[in-house]
């Protein structure tokens, strides 16, 4: 079931019409209930304020509520709402928001509002007649790979134990593994579940994400996926492409290579770079860019690049201090790698992966090819000017 309406601008602002208030409203007011399961509103369009919304139903004193989780800033706020007054508080965060997914128990919606004013509702019936709500109020936090249901290379990689349980000392790699995950399902509506989708992992190292990343697309949701890791240590990959098998994962395979000259696929419709180290990660979203990759998502790693090309003798009372030079480094290269992504067409957040204490390089560039190419290149020459620099990205693009 798809459905494709029209948002109306009035006095310079977005507002939904009459038509598409209805339709939404109706959406929820069909789905606000018991059956209902869970719904996440990603993508904003004015990115200074909530990031992301989850909504989930809870019983309190017998009272079906529905509670809302507002991000912003890296801060979690909470309201519990009955269903009118959630489905208001809903309404008026779509206002902002570019999509919706929420599940029932029998049916997933993915609800989408492009830039050029859009709606767009796929409705598909659940796969697992067997999803119900947890309606309680203090339940532990739900991961996307849960506790207590065994995952093979989890106990592999020692995160697990035989019965599903996480191993206390391991429960930091758990966590991130399903903070990557949480990314990867902000973005499923880009991804076209009809055919069969080819996603590159650069860098791939161990490989416990790439692992994570083919078990929650493929075995959990269902896509036809396609995945290469490529890695320059050639014992790394004789290793995962052995456990690759043991699993199962016909379509997951490890290749011995440099980003910088791989050159094995025409179409890839996601690019993942998880620290890879220095200009490696540019090189990685230059082939993306080539490619029109639908989606990016890029944690960079060991950037010297242009910690030793800057100069500003304004900025020499930060400069002069080694690390802090370091952190400004690398700040500078990730917001300029990010400038140049949206100089390409594409849509760019950058986002927290993990929390500061566990590592600190816990920055992700996630971006999504809109085909609007940006207009900010003397911006660009003009920061780049101002600190006498020069990043790999840059030259690469042209």
């Amino acid at each position: 079931m798809k459905i494709v309406l029209s948002l109306l601008a009035l006095m310079g602002k977005k507002h939904y019409n009459i038509t598409i208030m209805d339709e939404l409203t109706r959406l929820l007011q069909e789905n606000l209930n018991q059956e209902f399961v869970s719904a996440v509103l990603s993508s904003p369009r004015d990115k200074s304020g909530v990031s992301k919304i989850k909504v989930r139903p809870l019983l309190k004193k017998g009272e079906l509520l529905f509670q809302l989780e507002s991000f912003r800033n890296n801060q979690a706020f909470h309201e519990n709402l009955h269903a009118k007054e959630a489905r208001r508080r809903i309404l008026w965060y779509m206002e902002n928001m570019g999509q919706m997914q929420f599940e029932t128990t029998h049916w997933s919606y993915t609800v989408l509002v492009s830039k050029k004013g859009r709606l767009t509702v796929k409705k598909r019936m659940q796969k697992n007649a067997n999803i119900q709500a947890d309606l309680s109020h203090n339940r532990r936090k739900r991961y996307i790979l849960e506790e207590g249901v065994p995952v093979p290379f989890l106990k592999d990689l020692g995160v697990m134990t035989e019965d599903g349980k996480v191993v206390h000392s391991r429960f930091d790699k758990f966590r991130q593994i399903n903070r990557f995950l949480e990314f990867i399902e902000d973005v499923l509506p880009q991804l076209d579940k009809e055919r069969e989708l080819t996603i590159l992992d650069f860098g791939c190292g161990k490989s416990y994400l790439t692992f994570a990343m083919y078990y929650y697309l493929h075995e959990l949701k269902k896509y036809d996926i396609r995945i290469i890791g490529l890695d320059l240590k050639k014992d790394v990959i004789r290793h995962c492409n052995a456990l690759g098998r043991a699993y199962g994962y016909e379509k997951l395979t490890f290749l011995e290579g440099d980003i910088a000259d791989y050159t094995g696929v025409r179409e890839v419709d996601m690019v993942v770079t998880l620290h890879a180290c220095d200009t490696a990660t540019d090189y990685a979203l230059s082939k993306a860019v080539g490619w029109n990759a639908k989606v990016i998502l890029s944690v960079p790693c060991c950037q010297h690049e242009l910690n030793a090309q800057i100069e500003n003798d304004i900025l020499q009372p930060v400069l002069k201090y080694g690390l802090l030079k370091e952190r400004f480094s690398a700040l500078v290269t990730d917001a300029l790698r990010a400038e140049y992504l949206e100089l390409m067409g594409y849509d760019v957040q950058v986002l927290e992966f993990i929390d500061m204490e566990h590592t600190p390089k816990n920055i992700l560039i996630r971006a999504i090819y809109t085909g609007k190419e940006g207009k900010n290149t003397q911006r660009i020459k003009d920061c780049e000017r101002f600190l006498h620099v020069s990043p790999t990205l840059g030259k690469l693009l042209g």
